[in-house]
């Protein structure tokens, strides 16, 4: 129901944005990636493109400046991204195409993060995370969003998923938001 709500009221915001994405740059509006979900399942997760067409092909050239530590690239001043990529990224707006997922049932709106590395790059302890459906929003996000260490953030994911309840999940949206708001630690 969050999901469907979100989409009838986002749905003006959507249209612009992807308006702006193909008036900016050349190529598709969304970017769709393979991430790791509930059970360790592979899905396909739509989110706005934000970087030059074809910038997977061009991860060599900027791995030496990736700031996360593990799998992940993590890049505050990523070259590849475009003008309105950089915008999308700060407001979060570039993950609204995410409701799409929680509507196929491949996401719920909080949980741990999507994440693209495959399950065989993560180490042992850190597979409990995939016990439940990956969030558009998670508990590093609302608290550490500018952290880099990939294990504090795996920590952080299962730290949610020990005191999980309906009340936590409404206090961790309030944090994402006003975090989104005032685009505290956005890259």
């Amino acid at each position: 129901m969050g999901a469907t709500a979100g989409l009838l009221v986002l749905s003006p915001l959507m249209f612009v944005i992807a308006i702006a994405v193909k008036l900016t740059s050349t190529g598709p509006v969304f970017y769709v990636q393979e991430r790791t979900g509930h059970n360790l399942c592979r899905f396909k997760m739509y989110k706005f493109r934000t970087m030059v067409h074809g910038a997977d092909k061009q991860l060599k050239k900027v791995q030496h400046i990736n700031e996360m530590t593990g799998p992940l690239v993590k890049i505050t001043r990523d070259p590849r991204l475009t003008k309105i990529g950089r915008f999308l990224r700060k407001t979060s707006f570039d993950e609204l195409p995410q409701l799409f997922n929680v509507l196929k049932g491949d996401m719920s709106i909080i949980g741990p993060r999507a994440l693209s590395p495959l399950p065989s790059q993560y180490e042992s302890w850190q597979l409990r995370r995939f016990a439940v459906r990956p969030g558009i929003a998670c508990a590093w996000q609302a608290e550490r969003r500018e952290d880099t260490d990939f294990a504090d953030w795996m920590r952080s994911d299962l730290r949610y998923l020990d005191r999980a309840c309906f009340w936590q999940d409404g206090c961790l949206l309030m944090k994402i938001v006003v975090r989104v708001i005032t685009c505290r630690g956005a890259r």
